[in-house]
């Protein structure tokens, strides 16, 4: 497995922790955090937890079913660091109520999406007869 899929699947898993731990002191101190804490945890669980494992298991089942390598190893880099970067800066922006840090995430978590999207059909795209 590549060390950035392991790296995607990692984060993953750490995203899944962080999030119930965080919903967990929510609800036992709610007065503790400051922030729109159900709102990071529903972004720290779907973006964090379950997007990062479709994109660590993605990246590396999807170019195996296709029988082809994956179409850009660095878009899945840049896609790395993009979904990442994201998430973090949405996760302060949500606890500081910050509209520009919500929005800078937001759009970073979006092109690591699109990133994903790109570099996945690209991959799995059909070539025709000769090539299928």
């Amino acid at each position: 497995m590549h060390p950035r899929n392991r790296l995607f699947i990692t984060a993953a898993l750490l995203y899944g922790l962080l999030g119930g731990l965080l919903m967990l002191a929510w609800l036992l101190w709610p007065a503790a955090i400051p922030g729109n804490i159900p709102r990071l945890h529903a972004h720290l669980m779907l973006l964090g937890f379950m997007a990062m494992m479709v994109y660590g298991v993605g990246l590396h089942v999807l170019p195996r079913f296709s029988g082809r390598p994956l179409y850009s190893e660095r878009l899945a880099n840049l896609q790395f660091y993009a979904a990442n970067l994201g998430l973090w800066l949405m996760a302060v922006g949500w606890l500081l109520l910050s509209p520009v840090f919500l929005a800078l995430g937001g759009l970073l978590s979006w092109l690591g999406i699109g990133l994903f999207t790109v570099n996945v059909l690209l991959t799995v795209r059909h070539y025709g007869p000769k090539g299928a």
